[in-house]
């Protein structure tokens, strides 16, 4: 059984790096973005100084978690005062965002999902160039914000590598809460050939060759409709930087806490059949299911007449809204990560990120703090005792820990919301989340997603929710 939707485009990429080769999918993306030839020279921003002695001395809550993983946010007024501005501008506020001031041009956007151009006043900020901690095999963005109809965002890559040459502005996502506007959509076909972006995932083809990512800037570009006064506002943008080792096991590690979160239960497989247009229905909708666990963990739900378009028959129609919300139109599936957390910053004062971790201790800190995570993995059928399924990739809710330490996870790959609720083996469960290669059904050797989760709070979390975050470098 594969309980998740296409496997993702990571593997093929771990795969092609694995056996040493280059990537060779498509046309470098520097021709894919949407800033016109004649845009001002600031729109696509200089390169700013580097900011990465700032972040750490300058508040420790930029501190990135030490060691195998980097992460930066920007999301505070000082932040957005910061970079390259070209018709953006800071608010200050109860939330600091970035908005448009005044539009820096227009361009024409062609959807690929329907065939529809339409032109799009435009304004960017490029963030200060960021220097992770480590050198970097792969980058995933994440962004919060609010895009009312009329208006999307585009969020881009660019980065240097170690030996001092450049990559080109990669393409991380087209995004809309809505999907009235634009389909929201990854790109594909997107390589320098030594580095390519697969789905939301910015890569190095050849890891063993020793090139990593040095360092990198995001680029933010706002649209709406011209002629009007809309924005979109974008409170955090941001990414997780990570070197992790190749490895099929992971030592195992302590137990540290006994403690469960009254989590929500929901299932992906009471929604089978349900609105295929959205990755075939239920059976594919473990990372949306999770991704709506969580929100109503932290006491938000759509409203009635949000939901007003799902059919009264279904039970637990939020499901369905989470599915349709995280769907990416290129990679026709649910399971786009930095999608599914936008998705959770649509609820009122709610935060979200993608990173990895490095242990089921960093895990427990956050379970610990009262502070669910989804995780990401993937597995054969006898690597996963009481699971019974294997899967491509998977998301699960992770919601505590047993006095023995073993994980307290609700599996949306369950035949029901009561069945969801499910304690697995320690030892297992934290090695299939934190190995990068493993060995499929077939016995082909295949990547592993090396402690990829997601990360969803309020914005006003408790001091120890606070400790927790800041730890990890996601505060």
């Amino acid at each position: 059984m594969t309980s998740s939707s296409t496997p993702r485009r990571t593997v093929l990429a771990a795969a092609l790096a694995a056996a040493g080769t280059a990537a060779t999918a498509g046309p470098a993306a520097a021709a894919d973005h949407l800033l016109p030839a004649d845009a001002p020279p600031a729109a696509a921003g200089p390169a700013p100084a580097d900011d990465s002695a700032r972040g750490q001395a300058h508040a420790p809550a930029h501190a990135p978690a030490p060691g195998l993983v980097d992460n930066r946010f920007w999301s505070s007024y000082t932040d957005w005062r910061c970079g390259s501005a070209a018709g953006t501008k800071a608010v200050f506020g109860r939330r600091p965002g970035l908005v448009i001031a005044a539009p820096a041009g227009r361009v024409d956007y062609t959807d690929p999902h329907t065939g529809r151009t339409a032109a799009w006043e435009y304004a960017s900020w490029t963030s200060p160039v960021h220097t992770p901690t480590v050198p970097a095999t792969e980058v995933i963005a994440s962004w919060n914000a609010e895009t009312p109809p009329g208006t999307w965002i585009q969020v881009e890559l660019s980065g240097t590598y170690t030996d001092a040459t450049a990559t080109p502005w990669y393409v991380l996502g087209r995004w809309a809460s809505g999907d009235g506007d634009i389909r929201r959509t990854s790109v594909d076909d997107q390589t320098d050939g030594r580095s390519t972006v697969w789905t939301d995932t910015f890569a190095i083809d050849d890891t063993a060759s020793g090139l990593r990512l040095a360092s990198y800037r995001l680029r933010l570009t706002l649209h709406r409709t011209p002629g009007s006064r809309l924005t979109p506002t974008v409170w955090r943008l941001g990414a997780m930087a990570s070197d992790i080792p190749d490895r099929f096991t992971v030592p195992a590690s302590a137990p540290g806490l006994a403690r469960e979160l009254a989590v929500p239960r929901y299932s992906q497989n009471t929604h089978v059949g349900q609105y295929p247009e959205y990755d075939n229905g239920g059976e594919a909708w473990c990372s949306p299911t999770s991704s709506q666990m969580i929100v109503e963990y932290w006491g938000r739900r759509p409203s009635a007449e949000q939901l007003a378009w799902v059919d009264p028959a279904f039970e637990d129609p939020q499901v369905c809204h989470a599915a349709r919300y995280t769907y990416d139109h290129q990679y026709q599936g649910c399971g786009n990560w930095p999608f599914n957390a936008a998705y959770a910053a649509t609820y009122r004062d709610m935060n979200a990120v993608v990173t990895r971790l490095r242990s089921l201790t960093e895990l427990e800190s956050l379970i610990r703090a009262g502070i669910p995570a989804i995780t990401s993995q993937s597995f054969r059928k006898e690597e996963l005792t009481g699971a019974g399924y294997g899967t491509s990739g998977h998301l699960m809710t992770v919601i505590g820990f047993t006095p023995t330490g073993d994980v307290i996870a609700n599996d949306p790959a369950s035949p029901n919301n009561e069945a969801v609720r499910r304690v697995y083996q320690r030892q297992e469960w934290e090695n299939i989340w934190l190995r990068t290669k493993r060995y499929n059904a077939s016995g082909k050797v295949v990547s592993g997603t090396g402690g990829v989760c997601y990360i969803y709070w309020p914005t006003n979390p408790t001091p120890t929710q606070r400790r927790a975050l800041r730890e990890l470098g996601l505060l």
